[in-house]
């Protein structure tokens, strides 16, 4: 089932305009710089819900990128698609992204050369990452913090498209940071709770938690 989903994302349901769209939203280099900024501007200009989001979206990142994605894929170690499945297209934007992200595209088609190699592919660092940052924003802001799932589900559609991943990478990876977000959030609440009044007496009268109803 697996295979058979792959390879129509990324065979089947494809298309010129899709190909750039989707090599686009899979690039972290492209994305790089527009995030950067976004960081910082919530930071600066946010007020107290946005530099929480910045707190909180960064340590999800820390703990989906640094702590469980890394270890999952050292411990699992299984091959992606561009390794093991032979006519698996590989499509990305050419270096340097910002550069060349309206010149031709980087496709390639994989040989599975290297299958039976063991690969970085579970679960997708990208799905975890973004899923888990739109988690926070959801739970922040209750009425329309779930717009940061848009994005996130079309990066994590994306690896697929693109050939990075395995469809049940990105479902894994979704999971995996939806639930990161909701472990950090009851802690980050749990400790505001307690330490709120006594470090920040002002904010802590204003915010007596984390979330917005």
């Amino acid at each position: 089932m697996d295979q058979k989903l792959l390879f129509l994302i990324n065979h089947e349901w494809t298309s010129p305009g899709l190909d750039r769209f989707m090599a686009i939203m899979s690039s972290a280099a492209f994305w790089g710089l527009p995030l950067g900024l976004i960081v910082i501007a919530s930071a600066v200009w946010g007020g107290f819900r946005g530099r929480v989001f910045v707190v909180l979206a960064l340590a999800t990142f820390g703990l989906t990128d640094g702590v469980i994605g890394r270890t999952l894929k050292k411990t699992v170690g299984r091959a992606r698609p561009s390794q093991s499945e032979a006519g698996t297209r590989l499509v990305d934007l050419a270096p340097p992204a910002w550069k060349n992200v309206a010149s031709p595209l980087k496709i390639k088609t994989a040989t599975g050369a290297e299958k039976g190699q063991p690969g970085g592919s579970f679960p997708s660092n990208h799905a975890c990452n973004t899923a888990g940052v739109a988690m926070i924003a959801a739970l922040l802001w209750r009425r329309w913090g779930w717009l940061g799932f848009l994005p996130a589900l079309a990066v994590a559609y994306s690896r697929v498209y693109v050939g990075a991943h395995w469809p049940t990478d990105v479902l894994a990876g979704i999971g995996i940071g939806i639930v990161s977000a909701l472990l950090v959030f009851w802690i980050a609440s749990l400790l505001w709770r307690r330490q709120g009044p006594r470090l920040a007496p002002q904010l802590a009268a204003r915010y007596p938690t984390l979330a917005t109803a």
